[in-house]
């Protein structure tokens, strides 16, 4: 984030797109942004002779610093709605209506989805009437009218009689749910570089009750409690924590953390996501489940560590065996890639990786794994098969897919890949 040192219309503007990487003089790098993109994992910098050398990692979005403004492009091209709609459904959020949104991608990329998102759940709650709820207050009157906080009269007033100081309940809108809300609308408006969306987050911000320091509805929210009388704030809470924590999807996805430290989006995690629910839904409406936590961990024993470490692919899908061997669960192994291998051959160290899994996960005759991917020009699919001096190793289904469709759409292949392997239907 910027310090404010430098205004935004005077920052230099550097974009990061694909594999390329982009010279900055040492001029505009150096100190606090230096160590801060060293220290992080969406951004790689290597010094040379012109200066330091950026490439982008995984992550989407803007980087504000306080001679340069990072501007970091996706390698696929994702539609604005299409991103919103993967982030709700990794999320477990509602998906905001479509007929009451407008998503543009304008000169914050991706990062500016947030804000848009944030204010549309808000004006949802708006709309329906804030909550209220009787909220603790300090008061120094000369009536007694609630509580009297003896500790505060002894220690203050010396004696005084008309001044009381009081602890008093008041019935209205100063919850903590709203507090969340208001910080967080105050704190986008102050980041938005679009005067018009600038406008529409200050008018609904003013509606809001919010905290003196926006950054206060931090511990708010780590002290986070839902029930029926406030779950309806759930989704305008997700956004808000992003924005708070000025973090990525990695904050989005975890109720407790705030690691990321910038406003990006890191695509790897969220596509991760994204094809676990994907994958776990799909078995589930086959008689699968996701595999237990404790169940098919791969442990590595002999090293220096102490208990073995372990390591599970980003799905682990378990079925029942047929019925000769009920006693027996069969499992699939689903990893996710955000990489081009719609056009591209599938990395050596990914099928190294696949082909551990498929050993210690299949039999001979299922020997199988699958590894999804995104792909922008529609849906594919081709099965890689794997061979050694000893004949066959295992298969690799390759599924790509479709950027552009509705995900209910885009998780074609992975369904049916899923339900050849599964047959027939039957309950765990």
């Amino acid at each position: 984030m910027s310090s404010g040192l430098i205004p935004n219309a005077t920052r230099h503007e550097v974009i990061l797109e694909g594999r390329r990487s982009v010279v900055v003089p040492r001029s505009r790098l150096y100190g606090d942004d230096l160590e801060r993109l060293r220290a992080s994992t969406d951004v790689a910098v290597t010094e040379n002779r012109n200066g330091y050398a950026l490439k982008a990692q995984a992550a989407a979005g803007v980087l504000q610093l306080d001679r340069i403004r990072l501007v970091l492009r996706p390698k696929f091209p994702v539609r604005g709605d299409r991103l919103i709609e993967w982030l709700c459904y990794a999320s477990y959020q509602r998906e905001p209506d479509e007929t009451l949104r407008n998503w543009p991608i304008g000169r914050d990329g991706y990062a500016g989805l947030v804000p848009a998102a944030l204010l549309h759940e808000c004006r949802l709650l708006l709309r329906r009437g804030l909550r209220r709820d009787y909220v603790r207050r300090q008061r120094v009157e000369a009536t007694l009218r609630g509580r009297l906080d003896v500790e505060a009269q002894a220690t203050r007033c010396y004696g005084t009689v008309d001044r009381l100081h009081l602890q008093t309940f008041e019935y209205e809108g100063g919850g903590w749910e709203n507090l969340v809300c208001g910080a967080a609308l105050t704190l986008a408006a102050r980041r938005s570089t679009d005067p018009r969306q600038t406008q529409w987050l200050l008018d609904a911000s003013a509606r809001f009750p919010s905290p003196r320091q926006p950054m206060d509805a931090l511990s708010l929210l780590a002290r986070a409690q839902y029930t029926r009388l406030n779950n309806h704030y759930r989704a305008a809470h997700a956004w808000a924590r992003m924005l708070l924590g000025g973090g990525g999807v990695r904050d989005l996805l975890d109720p407790y953390g705030f690691g990321a430290k910038s406003l990006l989006l890191n695509l790897n995690v969220l596509w991760e996501q994204v094809v676990r629910r994907m994958a776990v839904d799909a078995a589930t409406g086959l008689g699968g489940r996701a595999a237990r936590p404790a169940e098919g961990a791969i442990l590595t024993h002999g090293g220096f560590n102490s208990p073995p470490p372990s390591f599970r692919p980003d799905v682990l899908l378990a079925f029942p065996s047929p019925a000769s061997d009920i006693t027996a669960t069969r499992f699939l192994a689903v990893d996710a890639k955000y990489k081009r291998y719609a056009t591209e051959n599938v990395s050596a160290s990914d099928r190294h990786q696949l082909l551990t899994y498929i050993t210690a996960y299949t039999a001979p005759d299922a020997a199988l794994a699958l590894v999804v991917h995104p792909s922008p020009d529609g849906p594919t699919r081709r099965t890689l098969r794997v061979r050694g001096p000893r004949g066959d190793l295992g298969l690799i289904e390759v599924l790509g897919l479709d950027t552009r469709a509705a995900l209910k759409d885009a998780a074609e292949p992975v369904k049916r890949a899923i339900a050849d392997f599964a047959g027939p239907a039957t309950s765990l």
